[in-house]
């Protein structure tokens, strides 16, 4: 059973209206054809047009789609306790947003130890901007202001950093955090770049558009990665 977590530097259905490369990589390395997938809004304070984006992105015919809803009343998951729900999916995705926010609201609820139950028993993790930051030991938020350190769940041991190309004051303030000992040596990624990790090893990054970057940062280096492009022709063989 492999511990899985694809952390998008930005992009999918949040952003990339009719790019569903990552998303459909992502629901490519779930275990069953149609897979259950529960969206978690929390960075977003539950934004109901998030939460119909994610259902127009992910509907029927693709999978078995529910959202979980900590500031409203309505909980998009029937009966079951929050924990049950949870546990019983292929993939959680996060949206993006507070990721000091989505912590606090998650510890609150318990849905801290709860994710890294699932995260334990095979449940994909993914998301991107705020529902990439959360499973890192560090990450760099700018959502409140000017880029700030911030501990997250700790899943992975790194330290993370997305929107790379497009904020270019949180990529510095990042890089000197490393190399300050501040922050734990990590990735970085661009919009539209994923990373994916299998327990705390990084195993593949991959990419929605031809230009995405990824980096991994250590005191005193940036170094690029490998990067596959997703909507790139399968090669035939020819006999």
């Amino acid at each position: 059973m492999l511990q899985q977590i694809v952390a998008f530097g930005g992009g999918g259905f949040s952003t990339d209206k009719g790019n569903r490369l990552l998303d459909d990589y992502v629901l490519g390395l779930a275990r069953r054809r149609r897979p259950r997938v529960c969206f978690l809004p929390t960075a977003s304070g539950d934004a109901d047009h998030y939460v119909v984006r994610f259902y127009r992105a992910f509907g029927a015919d693709r999978c078995e789609a529910s959202h979980i809803a900590l500031f409203r009343r309505e909980r998009g998951c029937h009966d079951r306790t929050f924990a049950e729900h949870l546990l019983a999916q292929d993939v959680i995705y996060v949206g993006g947003g507070s990721v000091l926010g989505l912590l606090g609201a998650w510890r609150a609820h318990g849905l801290d130890e709860v994710l890294a139950e699932a995260w334990r028993r095979g449940v994909i993790l993914c998301g991107p901007s705020a529902g990439s930051l959360c499973w890192f030991a560090d990450a760099v938020t700018a959502f409140h202001g000017p880029p700030e350190v911030v501990s997250g769940l700790g899943l992975l041991s790194h330290s993370n950093c997305v929107h790379y190309d497009a904020e270019p004051e949180r990529r510095d303030v990042y890089r000197a955090m490393v190399d300050g000992g501040l922050a734990a040596p990590g990735y970085a990624a661009d919009d539209g770049v994923a990373l994916r990790f299998v327990g705390d090893k990084l195993t593949d990054v991959v990419a929605s558009k031809t230009s995405g970057g990824a980096y991994h940062v250590t005191p005193g280096a940036e170094t690029p990665l490998q990067v596959r492009y997703l909507g790139a022709p399968a090669l035939v063989a020819v006999a």
